[in-house]
């Protein structure tokens, strides 16, 4: 790890290209979840991860992860959400499964995302927008707990729709990253 920016006077903590890394999803008041990843990028904003799915066949209706599949996973330490593509073991790209998240942050190794229950699937042809989990969002109890939080989440999914909209600028849908 390096140091990069400043926050809030403490020097932001950069992850070098290629080191492992541990993302833990803090999902309160559901149990955290944590998986290896391998780190591609670090702007000091933006983090580039490489993760395989390490769970079991996962079936959503409108997408089914599977053992092989491969998801590059796009954080920011100042945007509330984090944008995940999803390819297939032969490196198609299958589609994009978005969070709405607090902005990221980075300790120790440590990726840790502050999943806000709200999210978004796009598939590769971008035919559909899919939101997903407002009855989550409504139950976590965010609205009524803290509803500047919540109204942040709620704009960055329309954010998240706008950038699907427009094919997610700025995240290459290209061959994976090895």
């Amino acid at each position: 790890m390096e140091h990069g920016r400043m926050e809030q006077g403490v020097p932001r903590t950069r992850l070098v290209p290629g080191a492992p890394v541990t993302v833990r999803l803090v999902k309160a008041p559901r149990p955290d979840r944590s998986y290896p990843a391998s780190v591609l990028a670090d702007d000091g904003v933006h983090v580039v991860i490489r993760a395989p799915w390490a769970g079991p066949v996962r079936d959503f209706g409108f997408v089914r992860f599977v053992p092989g599949d491969v998801l590059v996973e796009h954080y920011w330490r100042d945007r509330w959400y984090a944008v995940k593509e999803v390819r297939d073991a032969a490196g198609a790209l299958r589609g994009w499964y978005c969070d709405v998240t607090r902005p990221t942050r980075v300790h120790d190794g440590v990726l840790e995302v502050r999943d806000l229950e709200l999210d978004l699937w796009v598939p590769a042809d971008r035919s559909r927008v899919v939101r997903l989990d407002e009855d989550e969002f409504l139950a976590s109890g965010l609205p009524e707990r803290d509803p500047a939080a919540a109204e942040q989440a709620r704009r960055a999914l329309d954010e998240l729709v706008v950038l699907a909209d427009a094919g997610f600028p700025g995240i290459t849908p290209g061959p994976p990253p090895a």
